[in-house]
């Protein structure tokens, strides 16, 4: 086979496309055009009208629904300013997180509280917290009222939302916590209760289930009628939590099958004790794995069994970095971060109560989420797969004889396999985290071409056919 070498250098012109972090740009402006289902003909993807794809990718944070710190009451989060933040990075994808304990401790953090909660306080009696306790009976219209309105806020600005209907972690790992959720017999007026505080996150207890089925009926009346809505079921419960998932992802798929609007469905993954193969053998719409298979390092080329959001906040905790942003994007699936945003809440982590500065590296993480989206509304998604096997660097999605993204790490010259691919290709480098432009050679199809970048460290290259 022949291969030619073509080294894109200084002589290239150069072409300014980051986008200006003070305006909306033309992806966020784009209407949404309907709920988000998997896409018919690209099932790595979602769309919102049954031709184009919807890439999606973000940064969420622990306090974006609820007010969460050392306070009590803790002090309130600014969701307008996290919205300017995400526009600002060209983002257009949330979780909305749940939490479930009014107050809660881990480790040598600070005692800290959680504000408002799904049930109202109406008493008689004393919760474990010194505050009344809670009827499960009677929902608290102002955390309906705040869902709603952050979605709205959210589909205005282009946003989709997932809203975490349940949160595991802190029941399972918080050193204060468990005591003072509104289930423990001691803070309801109910009667309701648990042998075993897993019996929460299984079909155990059956007047447990029936409670927790009616409070995601009302999450659902709330937001059916908005497009830009997705579920999750549940935050990081562990293994234990698998049958009772799936329950809830067939109840909410049933109870809106009546409505008028069906929104997408996601099983995230269960810490601990849970395993991938849980997830893709669920009927969730989507998921997010764990690093087992290599979702952290070298994320596997999506094979369409499920749409992938990979998420950091299920492979380090808190960490992640642009490259795995795009070999995450390159494998045919979305990138999301577990970001801290210590600017919106006074640098406190609000779900360890303790005072830091943001995630190693966190803003090149977000601008690289951010010009992925970029490049990704500049092709054709929903012809492209993941193709590793036609890139030296083994991370490529393509519409082979079109399209080609190439991720290229370090600054290594690039082999790209065109020798089924007829015609031209206008060659085009995009830096990972700035989202500017070189323009390259034209590259002639019908052979293995090898490309260095013009730039030093990580690059991305774009392989247009001149015919499309």
């Amino acid at each position: 086979m022949k291969r030619r070498r073509l080294l894109m250098g200084i002589g290239a012109i150069a072409f300014v496309a980051a986008f200006p972090t003070h305006e909306v740009s033309e992806a966020q402006e784009r209407k949404i055009k309907g709920p988000l289902r998997v896409h018919p003909k690209n099932p790595r993807y979602f769309t919102d009208d049954g031709k184009r794809v919807v890439y999606l990718t973000g940064s969420h944070t622990w306090s974006n629904l609820q007010d969460m710190g050392p306070s009590d009451p803790p002090p309130a989060f600014d969701f307008n300013a996290y919205l300017d933040f995400l526009v600002k990075h060209n983002h257009n994808f949330i979780r909305l997180w749940r939490w479930e304990a009014p107050r809660y401790r881990y480790g040598q953090g600070a005692v800290s509280f959680c504000e408002p909660h799904p049930w109202l306080r109406t008493g008689p009696g004393l919760a474990r917290d010194g505050k009344p306790k809670f009827d499960l009976t009677k929902f608290n219209e102002a955390y309906f009222k705040r869902l709603r309105q952050r979605v709205e806020s959210a589909l205005k600005r282009g946003i989709f939302v997932s809203i975490m209907l349940f949160e595991g972690h802190c029941l399972q790992f918080a050193d204060e916590g468990r005591e003072f959720h509104p289930f423990h017999p001691d803070n309801n007026i109910n009667g309701i209760g648990w042998k075993d505080w897993r019996d929460y996150y299984t079909l155990a207890n059956p007047k447990i289930l029936e409670l927790q089925e009616a409070y995601v009926r009302k999450v659902i009346d709330t937001v059916n009628d908005l497009d830009n809505v997705l579920y999750e079921i549940c935050n990081e419960a562990g293994g234990y939590s698998t049958e009772w998932q799936y329950h809830m992802i067939r109840f909410v798929k049933s109870y809106e099958a009546k409505k008028r609007k069906q929104h997408p469905v996601g099983m995230t993954f269960q810490y601990q004790g849970g395993t991938n193969a849980n997830l893709f053998n669920s009927p969730a719409d989507w998921i997010s794995p764990n690093p087992e298979g290599g979702y952290r390092d070298d994320p596997p080329p999506n094979d369409g069994r499920k749409v992938v959001l990979n998420d950091t906040d299920h492979l380090w905790g808190e960490g992640g970095n642009p490259q795995w942003v795009w070999k995450t994007f390159t494998r045919g699936h979305y990138p999301l971060f577990m970001d801290r945003i210590v600017a919106l809440t006074s640098k406190i982590v609000t779900w360890a109560g303790r005072k830091a500065e943001d995630i190693p590296g966190a803003e090149e993480i977000r601008k690289a989420m951010g010009v992925t989206r970029k490049v990704a509304e500049r092709v054709d998604l929903a012809a492209m797969l993941p193709l590793p096997d036609l890139a030296s660097t083994r991370y490529c999605l393509a519409e082979p004889g079109k399209q080609y993204i190439v991720y290229v790490p370090s600054g290594s010259e690039v082999t790209v396999n065109l020798t089924d691919a007829k015609g031209k290709f206008k060659a085009e480098w995009v830096h990972p985290i700035e989202g500017t432009t070189e323009s390259g050679d034209i590259v002639e199809g019908g052979s293995m071409q090898t490309l260095k970048p013009p730039f030093e460290g990580d690059a991305v290259l774009l392989l247009l056919s001149t015919h499309s």
